[in-house]
């Protein structure tokens, strides 16, 4: 088991997202006073309703471009989890300016108030999608490709500020490179859905889940208690070597799209017998996809103590039964 961070004032961007709001979950669990940050703009209020009862939690409604409000929310805090951001590859291909203001000028905002109102610490989300065009595997830290998407740009620009921050002002900058996060609490609903939960609405309504492309590119799914574990590590470590990095954040195994669906199917069968039967649609591949990622964990082991707590099987089989209760019309 890890060290769990406790007795800190912590803000929480995103907080209602998926990510963000089981951060919240765990961090005020163990003991922190958390302020949630969000706009509310992919992020839901009922993701953190059962926590707003507790003297420990404050949600505050704010837009990460806004500084003054980045700077009200972020007074008086010990440290910043950063993980607003507008995510998906497609919606930045079809919006790149939206994305860029949210994860750019939002990021930029972020790190500036933590300068100036000195909170030495932010740990932020950075992505896979760092890693572009990169054709080797599995996927290092300090071996990138070029960027396939506007999001990509934007998230390695998140890096390269976090980098000239972390030597111009001496604060401490630690980029978590999260590769396809599921669990509890991410949505099926919007054009911008990830693949999972997606899967998982349409097998629930017996509807034939669409694969994008031949359903053979792989990825290293990250069950969201993996995650929860590396922002613990990363806001706690108290190793010099371990600031001012970038870490891939992932279970360190790869799975096809057409694998991953039939372990969903496999672990949704317990709950109805008839998904045993909805077969697959294969439709084009997707603008700006990286076609295989695999993450190798050993930096974070090395220099922050990560020991990833679930595969993507035992992952599954916990958000399955989730998603049972949560999607499932009565």
């Amino acid at each position: 088991m890890y060290q769990k961070v406790s007795g800190k004032r912590i803000l929480i961007t995103g907080g209602a997202g998926f990510i963000g709001s089981n951060l919240c979950d765990s961090f005020v669990e163990s003991g922190n006073g958390v302020i949630c940050f969000d706009n509310l703009s992919t992020g839901f209020k009922s993701n953190i309703e059962h926590l707003e009862s507790l003297g420990a939690f404050t949600f505050i409604e704010g837009d990460i471009r806004n500084y003054d409000q980045v700077a009200e929310a972020m007074n008086g805090v010990d440290l910043v989890l950063h993980q607003a951001a507008l995510g998906s590859v497609p919606r930045s291909i079809n919006d790149p300016i939206t994305s860029n203001n949210v994860n750019i000028s939002g990021f930029l905002n972020v790190i500036e108030a933590a300068r100036n109102l000195g909170v030495n610490r932010v740990v932020y989300a950075a992505s896979s999608s760092t890693y572009g065009d990169s054709k080797k595997l599995p996927k290092v830290e300090d071996e990138i490709g070029m960027p396939l998407s506007p999001y990509a740009v934007t998230k390695l620009v998140n890096e390269l500020y976090a980098h000239v921050y972390g030597d111009l002002f001496h604060l401490e900058l630690i980029g978590l490179r999260y590769f396809n996060v599921f669990g509890k609490r991410q949505t099926p609903d919007g054009a911008y859905a990830a693949a999972i939960p997606k899967f998982t609405q349409a097998f629930i309504d017996h509807k034939s889940p669409t694969v994008h492309g031949d359903g053979l590119q792989t990825r290293d799914f990250t069950y969201i208690e993996n995650v929860v574990q590396m922002n613990h590590l990363a806001a706690g470590t108290q190793n010099p070597e371990a600031v001012n990095q970038v870490y891939n954040v992932a279970y360190g195994d790869r799975t096809t799209l057409v694998d991953l669906i039939e372990i969903i199917r496999t672990a949704l069968v317990e709950h109805d017998e008839e998904i045993a039967h909805v077969d697959l649609e294969f439709g084009p591949s997707r603008q700006g996809d990286v076609r295989d990622s695999l993450a190798d964990v050993s930096k974070a082991k090395d220099l922050l103590g990560y020991n990833p707590t679930h595969s993507l099987k035992q992952g599954i089989e916990e958000a399955m039964n989730w998603y049972w209760n949560s999607l499932r019309v009565n």
